[in-house]
């Protein structure tokens, strides 16, 4: 990363424009996908925060934005507030189904459970892909490492209440409280005693008629009812505790103990990709070997296609540099590799970028003989959780970027589901809760989300003479490098550039001028 004066870091890009359509991977349209792309030398992980934050992702060190209002399947940016997600019953589900596994040794039925989270958070294809996840080797976390388990649901909370109510007898005022059968059986005996009568044999009562037997019966239960009532109000030991139990966190899904005795054990660790750190580098070969196979199963892709190299650029090349900030997470800034290692083997690997204000997914393959396992889905979850736990460290880290949601593709809704979520307006670049976005986009493909006519982008560009460039290892203005390249004709490019990353990117990253 280029060092100037007081040692500040500096972001280099090469922008390429992007007027030419290409293959859409997901309606496979062969020129309807459109986007505007740029190669980055390095970047500084706040200038990549900023511009995720105004639609751009990379692939590799290919940093794209695609054009919302003329491409094919328009990509709007998504993030999850991760302090606030709660898992679905859905979620849950595959949780439990992971936890099942782990203790019972027990794989699921069929290839999937028909998760949609598989098929979309693994496989965005669209022209340049969905980018890759980079690793970090000097992880302090042992929250990270020990992340081994996932539970069962817990139980419903009408059933806990029945628990509650089916406890032992409470007692009152000294004296124990009797079951109701009991209390009934007592004062059966008690209404049914002998009288003396005036009937044939004078040692026996009068005889009855069989309905007023039942009615008074029946007054005997409903006041043994309402007994029973009063007394559970006025109980040392109610039931209305369950009744305020909040619901149960990600959290204790995924740190809750399994059996001593359970049939595999599931570790996640985080390992930094750029550079790469020992654990990456000794276990380069085992990731590498999950994701040809999973490129091949699941992709369909020629053994030869999903080479070394091309995993490397792919998934392991990242423009981030590894930064360390005091008030930052405890592992640092950049791209890190979440590996989840089976019994120490690796069946799957999260890729993901760990920014100011998030942690941004990349991609996420995993082995095909634990298809059924819902992976994708799972590792969203860890994600979040991971996010969350990041956020204790650092306070304004609390936001899980998935990428970009495509409501015109079915299979790529699902991001939507974890909630609650933004989308970001493609016109203001404010975020906008999803709930409000989603009648837009049945209506259209694309959409400007912020509802204010009057609003506009904070950071539009205002002076493209501002905008720094990179000529000759000079860096300047590009006002100056206009009056130094006299006849230049590349203003247009220049500002189109410019006005894409906006006013305050422009005037930080350095625009490569050969």
């Amino acid at each position: 990363m280029l060092k100037m004066a007081g040692n500040k870091s500096y972001t280099i890009v090469e922008y390429f424009g992007g007027d030419c359509g290409y293959r859409c991977g997901y309606c496979k349209n062969d020129e309807g996908n459109f986007s505007h792309g740029m190669w980055s030398h390095t970047m500084t992980v706040q200038d990549y925060q900023d511009l995720i934050d105004r639609g751009w992702r990379r692939s590799g060190k290919y940093v794209y934005k695609p054009h919302l209002n003329k491409t094919c399947c328009p990509q709007y940016t998504i993030r999850c507030h991760a302090l606030k997600f709660q898992p679905s019953k859905s979620h849950k589900k595959v949780m439990k189904k992971i936890s099942k596994f782990i203790s019972k040794g027990e794989l699921p039925k069929g290839e999937d459970d028909g998760e949609p989270m598989d098929n979309g958070m693994v496989c965005e294809e669209a022209g340049p892909r969905e980018p890759s996840k980079v690793c970090h080797s000097e992880v302090k976390c042992a929250a990270i490492t020990d992340i081994q388990k996932e539970l069962p649901e817990r139980a419903d909370v009408t059933e806990v209440q029945k628990e509650v109510a089916d406890a032992t007898p409470t007692e009152s005022s000294g004296t124990s409280r009797k079951d109701p059968v009991s209390v009934a059986d007592e004062r059966t005996t008690t209404a049914a005693a002998p009288k003396p009568g005036m009937g044939a044999d004078p040692g026996r009562p009068p005889c009855r008629k069989a309905k007023d037997l039942r009615k008074e019966r029946r007054l005997q239960k409903e006041q043994i009812r309402q007994a029973d009532g009063v007394s559970s109000i006025v109980s040392p030991t109610p039931p209305a505790p369950a009744q305020l139990k909040l619901p149960k966190a990600l959290e204790d899904f995924i740190n809750e103990s399994l059996p001593e005795n359970s049939s595999h054990c599931l570790e996640v660790r985080l390992v930094r990709s750029n550079p790469p750190s020992p654990q990456f580098k000794a276990s380069f070969d085992a990731s590498y070997q999950v994701y040809k196979l999973y490129q091949m199963a699941i992709h369909k892709d020629p053994p030869d296609k999903p080479s070394e190299s091309q995993f490397r650029r792919f998934l392991c090349d990242s423009p981030l540099e590894a930064e360390h900030s005091p008030d930052g997470p405890e592992v640092g800034y950049g791209s890190f590799h979440q590996q989840y290692w089976l019994d120490e083997r690796i069946v799957a690997v999260g890729v993901i970028d760990i920014l100011p204000t998030c942690v941004s997914s990349v991609y996420l393959y995993y082995h095909p003989d634990f298809a059924s396992l819902s992976l994708g889905s799972y590792s969203a979850l860890r994600e979040i959780a991971f996010t969350r736990q990041l956020q204790k460290q650092s306070p304004k880290l609390s936001y899980y970027y998935l990428g970009f949601y495509i409501h015109s593709c079915p299979k790529m809704r699902y991001k939507g589901q974890y909630r609650p979520s933004d989308l970001l307006c493609p016109e203001t670049y404010a975020w906008v809760p999803i709930e409000q976005c989603l009648p837009k986009l049945e209506n259209s493909r694309y959409a400007r989300f912020n509802q204010d006519p009057d609003a506009g982008d904070a950071r539009v560009l205002k002076d493209v003479g501002r905008a720094l460039v990179l000529y000759k290892r000079a860096v300047m203005p590009y006002a100056a490098y206009t009056r130094k390249r006299k006849g230049s004709s590349d203003e247009t490019e220049v500002q189109q550039y410019a006005s894409l990353v906006g006013q305050d990117c422009a005037e930080r990253i350095l625009l490569y001028r050969s």
